[in-house]
């Protein structure tokens, strides 16, 4: 018998890319850069939660993203093709809304709940060869610490900066 707390993953049409152990939600409308966003992420050592399409469930009252099993792994390269890498859970620490106009410089983080639990969003600008360092910087700046960090733990820099 199914815990009745234990619900099925709702799906949402996002990428995730775990940094760190701390998720990143990347949003926006078709063809706007969230697999760019990604794939440079992953370059930068990062690892695929999902692209195109996360489970979200809550665990401990945390938000958990995790890869549908119909396209676990799939990562569609624009104009390359379809490849596979393999994935991980981790938990939602900071969702980018991926937008053309996005604020320049921000003052305040909005946190807007997903499944009843308030993660931090930022509206981003992910053009240009630092993306995935601003995205970095964001999520040590503005994202949700791990469980650890919670209790003194040093805060998780970009990769690559001690």
């Amino acid at each position: 018998m199914t815990n009745p707390a234990q619900r099925a993953p709702v799906l949402r049409q996002a990428g995730c890319v775990s940094i760190g152990g701390r998720g990143i939600l990347i949003e926006g409308p078709p063809g706007c850069g969230k697999t760019s966003l990604a794939l440079m992420l992953l370059d930068r050592g990062g690892q695929l939660v999902g692209d195109d399409g996360v489970g979200l469930t809550v665990r401990d009252g945390r938000l958990w993203a995790s890869p549908p099993a119909n396209i676990s792994g799939k990562l569609e390269i624009r104009n390359v093709g379809v490849i596979q890498l393999p994935t991980i859970d981790a938990p939602v620490s900071l969702r980018l809304v991926l937008s053309e106009d996005a604020p320049r410089f921000v003052e305040i983080v909005e946190k807007i709940e997903l499944e009843g639990v308030p993660i931090p969003t930022l509206y981003f600008y992910a053009r240009g060869a630092a993306a995935a360092i601003r995205a970095e910087y964001a999520l040590a700046l503005h994202g949700l610490p791990l469980a650890a960090q919670e209790h003194g733990v040093e805060s998780t820099l970009p990769i690559g900066h001690k």
